[in-house]
């Protein structure tokens, strides 16, 4: 099967982190399975700031656990500084917040996305965020 690009495994990593039920995500990953995009996801939530590191040891779990990526320094760098891409575009309305909500990450080929996808707030006054990163792997 062919190798799919940057933007479609950057949709997949987004649609993923938007699913509401664990259903809802086999679904979706059994559907990319086919298109050749390995995909997986997990939640989190908690104060952002003290989160970061976290967060981005979860997303390179993640994709450690998925088989999305292997054990090489090269890969776990990838999703790493993809996780925190995708963290930096949702700083500004996150800092001093609770966060929560999924991380997804998405693997075609040389192409890894990092999708997050939290509501940020208190109780039930939340404003929603979604944040991308993407990085290429040399295969």
């Amino acid at each position: 099967m062919q190798e799919k690009g940057s933007r479609d495994v950057a949709q997949a990593a987004v649609r993923m982190a938007a699913t509401s039920t664990r259903e809802e995500e086999m679904l979706l990953k059994s559907s990319m399975s086919l298109l050749d995009i390995n995909i997986g996801a997990v939640d989190f939530g908690g104060d952002f700031i003290s989160s970061i590191n976290k967060i981005i040891d979860r997303a390179v779990f993640l994709a450690k656990r998925e088989s999305i990526i292997g054990d090489s320094h090269d890969e776990e760098g990838a999703v790493a500084g993809a996780t925190h891409e995708a963290l930096i575009q949702i700083m500004q309305k996150a800092t001093g917040m609770n966060i929560g909500g999924k991380i997804a990450v998405a693997r075609s080929g040389e192409h890894v996305a990092v999708a997050v996808f939290f509501g940020i707030g208190m109780l039930h006054l939340n404003e929603v965020a979604v944040g991308l990163g993407h990085r290429a792997i040399k295969t």
